[in-house]
């Protein structure tokens, strides 16, 4: 099930940077509660959790202010192989997507008002 622990979203080392890792989120998550970081990590993995096994059943988790969790559809096409320039037929596949809510988007990048 998972590649680093027993839930599928452990903690696993990150690259440090501008970069939030899912260690990082639990502390920060423990810091604003009054929760311990083992139990912030057990809540944390459960909500990722709960959301993958939805998608994966094919359903929209939406999370007001936040975002989306959908799947979607692509398209069968046509491509190439990189190395012979063959043409090919990429069958057609789920993907998972998110779509950020309009508060995190106004977070990220925030409106100017008009005066």
């Amino acid at each position: 099930m998972g590649f680093c622990s027993k839930s599928q979203f452990s903690i696993c080392p990150v690259v440090k940077g501008n970069l939030m890792n899912k260690g990082e989120l639990v502390d920060a998550v423990a810091d604003k509660t009054s929760v311990t970081k083992k139990q912030a990590d057990v809540v944390l993995s459960a909500v990722l959790d709960a959301i993958v096994e939805a998608v994966g059943s094919g359903d929209k988790v939406t999370l007001v202010g936040f975002g989306s969790f959908e799947p979607r559809e692509r398209k069968a096409r046509e491509g190439r192989n990189p190395k012979t320039g063959a043409k090919m037929n990429i069958p057609a596949t789920k993907v998972p997507a998110f779509s950020a809510g309009k508060l995190f988007k106004e977070k990220v990048a925030p409106v100017e008002k008009k005066k």
